[in-house]
């Protein structure tokens, strides 16, 4: 287990971020920018919802936790399960208050449709394995409930989304130590980014930075 202080540890979260571009990652985590565009703020209403109703709910055999605060010591971050439905299991684990076993079933909100690529099941995955390591069990599945369609889609933690998890929460650390952040990769997320124009990436695809400094320069002078 990586030796590290808590105060080290990252937030859970970015590892969504870091997985949709890990430049987004840096600005917001290293370099604390943030801007908001229609799609941030979709999300932070949807993430309210989910965790204004009260925090532990009981609907037959599922008990129903909301906010959950979760980390993980090996991977080295810390944050908040949206939703942990426990569901009752023979093969689950003991919960103090209640008669039975319940296997742990993480579902995050996400506005919108479901992603290209898969970092809100890596964010997910993240979400699993600190749920194992603090319940000392074994979760097969989870949920990503998303705005448009309101539905879920179940998402299995194979061994393939936890060895990414691993791999990225890796890298992370080590940008995070050196306070680097990686230059513009331009894609065709670019234009769903709330940080466009923090990052300027049509800058980098024209002319370097230091070349748009200087000119700008020149143009006060």
């Amino acid at each position: 287990m990586p030796q590290r202080s808590e105060d080290d540890y990252l937030q859970l979260s970015g590892i969504q971020h870091y997985a949709f571009c890990p430049r987004q990652w840096a600005l917001i985590h290293i370099e604390n920018k943030w801007a908001d565009n229609w799609r941030t703020v979709s999300g932070t209403h949807i993430h309210k919802r989910a965790h204004d109703l009260s925090k532990v709910e009981k609907r037959g055999d599922i008990i129903i936790m909301r906010a959950l605060k979760v980390v993980s010591h090996t991977l080295g971050v810390s944050g908040e399960c949206d939703v942990v439905e426990f569901r009752k299991d023979a093969g689950g684990i003991e919960l103090s208050g209640y008669i039975g076993r319940y296997m742990p079933f993480p579902v995050e909100y996400k506005r919108g449709r479901p992603r290209y690529s898969d970092c809100d099941e890596l964010q997910l995955t993240a979400q699993a394995i600190c749920l194992e390591e603090m319940l000392l069990c074994r979760i097969r599945c989870g949920a990503l409930l998303y705005g448009e369609p309101h539905r879920r889609i179940d998402v299995e933690f194979t061994d393939e989304l936890r060895n990414k998890v691993i791999a990225i929460t890796k890298e992370m650390h080590k940008l995070a130590v050196r306070g680097y952040t990686p230059k513009v990769k331009i894609g065709t997320f670019c234009k769903e980014c709330s940080l466009n124009n923090e990052c300027v990436p049509n800058i980098a695809k024209t002319q370097s930075v230091k070349n748009y400094i200087k000119e700008h320069l020149q143009e006060e002078g």
